[in-house]
């Protein structure tokens, strides 16, 4: 007589705890959605808002430069029946202090803006980048034109036959290297930039995570 057969095991319980669980959708972590910031619209926003304001601080980039840029002396005399205008002082560095003043104040203007926008946002982004760039430039440009519109008269024969003969009057403000221009733009991203890489939010590290972006056990 032979002995019954042994009956096979029965399947092993599936706790819910064991059984397979899909990935979380995308966009989310640990099954709790993260936040990406704020959105395009509001970047846009933001960007335009910058745009502006740095642009209007071209004004009183402008005004500092009139006030704080050095004076080219010139001085008009009688050649025959002309007049002719020269340098009192050919050999002066006043010209050159021109163009360094305006480049150390942007300069200035741009890493001071930059620094604002990052602790106003605490984030990059393409259009912070872009409105950093634009409103450099365009306060740059009206900084130039003011200065140069409120500065000494740009009609030199006029202006020194209206002083008179050997007397000194300052020349027409000016600049001579129109690169000094990108001095503001480059400031802003250089400091925003250096900033976003030192202070701003970090992306998690994937390998300190568990498998479907769950915390490690």
């Amino acid at each position: 007589m032979t002995a019954p057969l042994t009956p096979p095991p029965p399947p092993h319980d599936q706790s819910p705890h064991q059984a397979w669980q899909a990935p979380p959708p995308a966009g989310t972590v640990g099954g709790a959605y993260e936040q990406d910031g704020p959105g395009m619209k509001t970047e846009l926003r933001d960007a335009a808002v910058i745009t502006l304001a740095m642009a209007l601080g071209g004004v009183l980039l402008g005004l500092l430069w009139l006030w704080m840029a050095p004076h080219v002396p010139l001085v008009g005399e009688h050649v025959g029946k002309n007049w002719a205008v020269y340098l009192k002082d050919a050999e002066g560095e006043q010209a050159a202090g021109v163009d360094g003043t305006f480049t150390l104040l942007a300069l200035a203007f741009g890493a001071v803006g930059a620094a604002v926008v990052f602790l106003l946002r605490r984030r990059g982004g393409v259009p912070l980048v872009v409105a950093l760039t634009v409103g450099g430039l365009l306060g740059s440009f009206l900084a130039w034109r003011i200065g140069v519109s409120l500065g000494p008269d740009h009609d030199v024969l006029a202006h020194a036959k209206e002083v008179g003969k050997g007397v000194t009057f300052s020349a027409p403000l000016k600049l001579g290297a129109k690169g000094v221009l990108l001095a503001w733009p480059v400031a802003a991203l250089v400091v925003h930039l250096g900033l976003t890489a030192l202070f701003g939010p970090r992306d998690p590290d994937p390998y300190e995570q568990g498998p479907y972006g769950a915390p490690p056990a």
